[in-house]
């Protein structure tokens, strides 16, 4: 994995659009009800959140604000690990992801291959914000590793992928060897270091941080207005 050198915080730039909620930089304010939620696609727990979001805003009758960024740059840059690495947390981990899935009744195949490395994919997801895709690309990506199974860090299985769901492989895997997005990944990985995140899936509502698909009740609470952090 290349090395992650620190940037200023006003680096973080996205620059573009989407579902109608501007992509977040040191001078703009996410707007009033909306979740920023930052995921890798790599990560079980952010595909479940991926499906949990939708019913959440419509109950909050709020917006999300998507955050591609690529967790094993973050857990470089923070000290932190996969859960995956650790058998005896992982054992657990697996059943509670089990747990999810049954409850929320999310489409879901453990993947043989995981973990993988994702820098492609997430590189990838720089070009979809860039070209106003993310939702299709996001949707083909994470199906791929959590529905379907696939090795996703396989170019060949990712480019089938994109086919799949009628996007312009040879386009989008062209596009990520360019130097402009290598660093834009790479400036978003460590400018959401800056602003505290340690892991995949990670909220904010506000300036609140929630992390973990099993904090999005709190995710839901602060977007209807309602905290229980005390005051001061």
């Amino acid at each position: 994995m290349a090395a992650f050198f620190p940037l200023r915080f006003d680096k973080f730039f996205f620059g573009t659009q989407y579902s109608g909620v501007p992509f977040w930089n040191s001078r703009e304010t996410p707007m009033p009800g909306t979740v920023e939620f930052y995921f890798d696609y790599g990560s079980p727990y952010s595909y479940l959140a991926y499906h949990r979001l939708p019913e959440i805003l419509r109950r909050a009758e709020a917006t999300v604000a998507y955050r591609p960024m690529l967790l094993g740059g973050v857990f470089q840059l923070t000290g932190n690990s996969s859960p995956a690495l650790n058998k005896v947390k992982w054992a657990h981990g697996a059943r509670d992801l089990e747990r999810f899935v049954a409850k929320y009744q999310v489409p879901f195949r453990r993947n043989p291959f995981f973990p993988v490395n994702t820098l492609r994919l997430m590189r990838g997801a720089v070009v979809a914000v860039e070209e106003g895709y993310l939702d299709r690309y996001s949707d083909a990506a994470f199906a791929g590793m959590w529905r379907d199974g696939r090795k996703m860090d396989d170019e060949a299985v990712i480019a089938k992928v994109l086919r799949e769901a009628r996007l312009d492989d040879r386009h989008i895997l062209a596009r990520i060897a360019e130097p402009g997005v290598k660093q834009q990944l790479k400036a978003w990985t460590e400018a959401v270091v800056a602003r505290g995140v340690f892991g995949a899936p990670t909220f904010f509502v506000s300036e609140e941080m929630f992390f973990g698909q099993d904090r999005l009740d709190f995710v839901e609470d602060a977007l209807l207005g309602r905290t229980y952090r005390r005051a001061g």
